[in-house]
């Protein structure tokens, strides 16, 4: 009896067979609901509790790596085909043409900054483009937005659907040249420049970019180009003259001059 009473109380004081001293549980042994309980509320609070180290796998010096260009990558960044309205409550159609990633190394990492390319159009005849520049991209694309919305020009289409001339147009080492098209033609335009037509409302048009790729550049000399396009209808007001008289000059006859004269619009 003696000897069963000591088995007991040191049974009691010595701990459970299956934690460990740091409250783990030994290896091959069944655990039990208490044990389960505490490892369960340890992980919980594991989980609470910030990892520690160097940040892990994508951490690093400049606070994360967060992709090669910062998310939305160099280059185009992809053409956004938003729709939003002005403050006139008019329908515009938003596209992002470029967005170019520049970084600075400063003591503590790199520090990135964008620029943004943007065009704006209403699909009817107007159209306008604007960069800006920020820390982050969607800054960056609002400032550009805002700018481009501010430089819109109108440009005179012939029967809503392509340009009424071709033009020229030269900025920098850009060289444009936009052409007429006849009906189901489309946009034949590479880059930058379809954005332009496609927030302008161009159906039908071809184009040809010379000197060199960079966007920012075809895009001033397309603007150059479209600033350039006149009507026929301006053209008689300028002269003090009629539509039909003008077309007749150019080798109608009267009765196609008169009902080409109605059909244009401005």
């Amino acid at each position: 009896m003696a000897d069963e009473k000591k088995t007991e109380e040191a049974a009691a004081t010595e701990t459970p067979a299956t934690e460990t001293a740091h409250g783990e549980q030994a290896p091959g042994v069944a655990e039990t609901p208490e044990v389960a309980a505490a490892q369960a509320a340890a992980g919980v609070a594991g989980e609470d509790k910030p990892r520690g180290g160097r940040g892990g796998r994508g951490g690093g010096r400049d606070g994360g790596r967060g992709g090669r260009d910062g998310g939305r990558g160099r280059g185009r960044g992809g053409r956004d085909n938003r729709r939003n309205q002005d403050d006139d409550g008019e329908e515009l159609i938003e596209k992002l043409v470029h967005i170019n990633r520049v970084s600075k190394t400063v003591k503590g990492g790199k520090r990135f900054g964008f620029a943004a390319l943007v065009v704006v159009g209403d699909g009817k005849g107007r159209a306008g483009f604007g960069s800006g520049k920020a820390r982050e991209v969607p800054e960056a694309i609002n400032k550009a937005t805002a700018a481009a919305k501010k430089a819109m020009v109108r440009v005179p289409l012939k029967e809503g659907r392509t340009l009424h001339h071709d033009g020229k147009g030269h900025f920098g080492a850009g060289k444009v040249v936009v052409r007429t098209a006849p009906p189901g033609t489309g946009i034949i335009a590479g880059g930058p420049m379809r954005a332009v037509f496609e927030a302008l409302g161009v159906a039908d048009v071809v184009t040809k970019s010379n000197g060199t790729a960079n966007p920012f550049n075809m895009i001033r000399a397309t603007f150059e180009a479209l600033k350039d396009q006149t009507s026929p209808r301006s053209v008689a007001q300028r002269r003090g003259k009629k539509v039909a008289d003008l077309l007749g000059r150019g080798g109608m006859d009267k009765a196609e001059a008169e009902a080409t004269a109605d059909a244009v619009t401005e």
